[in-house]
């Protein structure tokens, strides 16, 4: 029997460790029960860091790990998913393909930067969504030193007030300077069509970071959209044109377009609707977790976010129930009652927030170290020893904060 694991971010790393944990406990031999994990690269990218400097160095190795709890990886990218006969089809690249039987399936297929049809954005529009992305912005950045110091080479302005966002412009000011020069004079526009920035954050955690941009003089544009992106800068539907050689786009996700081949019911989003068990209801043998499911934390009406927080622990309930199925074992129904929000606000420090509510435990240097040690420490790759990645993956203890 094979289970397979579309995906290595951190829902799909967590799968493939918690089905392999499963495995050892009820002393099934990895020659009877096969878990395959796909992706095009053997590697952890660090996303929740991406908008930082330096981000060819924010990956993390897997092979190693993978090779420690006998899970087979195999590098392509899954083009097609046929549930009807169970299998998979994989571009291992080079114009070759291979097909891939499954007995179960986890999507662990994450998500994408949504971006619409906006005059000029595919040109001119940088983001922080994936590793090239990053790799790209930053190298842009660097070659703004060798421009003629103009209003336009000076500012950023970055579209999007959630926590992508928030966390690229705050990081602005303190990464230009090192590369324009300590006395530059640098502008950071943060553009949303909300009313306020970081809207979801309440009453109590939004002073904080309001606060923060006020410190480190980034400016609001609030209640409006994306016009167009030219050479020359950027248009508001307020009719304001900011002046500017550098845009970063951070406004919304989406679930992985390979989500749409499943033929279940989605959200708005494109995430998969699954059960509490995070099955894909009325396609037998498939399970989707991470940022392309849809899934209930309690029964407080709180649902999973597109985070790596919600990914890790969902990652292990899918692999357990998964490899559950397989083995003849009972399931565990998904649940995430603790939830905690840590922002980066650059050199204004952090902010550390609780529940759903986001009642403030931490604020300014003291949060910021924690979110140094979530971003450094927590949220890496466990060690390529066995018992010790294979203990990482209890369902009930990832990410119990």
């Amino acid at each position: 029997m094979r289970l397979v694991i579309i995906g290595a971010g951190f829902a799909g790393m967590y799968a493939a460790l918690s089905a392999a944990r499963l495995r050892d406990i009820r002393g099934a031999s990895p020659e009877e029960f096969e878990i395959a994990l796909v992706s095009p690269e053997p590697t952890l990218v660090v996303r929740p860091r991406l908008y930082e400097p330096n981000p060819e160095t924010l990956t993390a190795p897997l092979l190693d790990v993978l090779d420690s709890i006998d899970v087979a990886y195999i590098q392509g990218s899954v083009e097609a998913v046929d549930t009807q006969s169970r299998m998979v089809q994989i571009a291992t690249g080079k114009g070759a393909n291979k097909s891939l039987a499954y007995d179960r399936l986890v999507m662990a297929t994450g998500s994408r930067l949504f971006r619409p049809d906006i005059p000029g954005l595919a040109k001119h529009g940088f983001s922080v969504d994936s590793l090239d992305d990053a790799i790209a912005l930053d190298k842009h950045l660097h070659g703004l030193a060798k421009r003629p110091a103009t209003n336009g080479r000076n500012t950023i302005v970055v579209v999007g007030g959630g926590f992508t966002g928030i966390e690229a412009a705050t990081e602005m000011p303190g990464r230009l300077r090192k590369i324009l020069g300590e006395d530059a004079k640098t502008r950071i526009v943060i553009v949303d069509r909300n009313d306020v920035i970081a809207p979801d954050m309440g009453a109590d955690a939004r002073p904080v970071i309001d606060e923060a941009l006020r410190k480190l003089g980034v400016e609001t544009r609030l209640g409006v959209g994306v016009t167009s992106l030219d050479e020359s800068g950027i248009t508001l539907s307020s009719g304001e044109h900011i002046e500017t050689a550098t845009v970063i786009w951070a406004a919304g996700m989406r679930a992985a377009p390979l989500t749409a081949q499943i033929p279940a019911e989605r959200d708005n989003f494109g995430r998969l609707l699954v059960d509490r068990d995070l099955r894909v209801p009325g396609v037998p043998g498939v399970f989707a977790t991470g940022d392309a499911a849809r899934a209930a934390c309690d029964d407080e009406g709180n649902y999973a976010l597109m985070s790596c927080q919600h990914a890790t622990r969902m990652g292990a309930f899918a692999g357990n129930n998964a490899a559950a199925e397989l083995l003849g074992v009972s399931t565990k129904p998904y649940h995430q009652k603790a939830y905690v929000t840590c922002l980066d606000l650059g050199e204004a420090g952090a902010l550390f927030t609780r529940g759903w509510e986001r009642t403030v435990e931490m604020v300014g240097e003291v949060a910021k170290k924690t979110k140094q040690e979530i971003n450094t420490i927590w949220i890496y790759p466990p060690k390529a020893e066995r018992a010790a990645a294979l203990a990482s993956a209890d369902p009930e203890r990832v990410t119990d904060l």
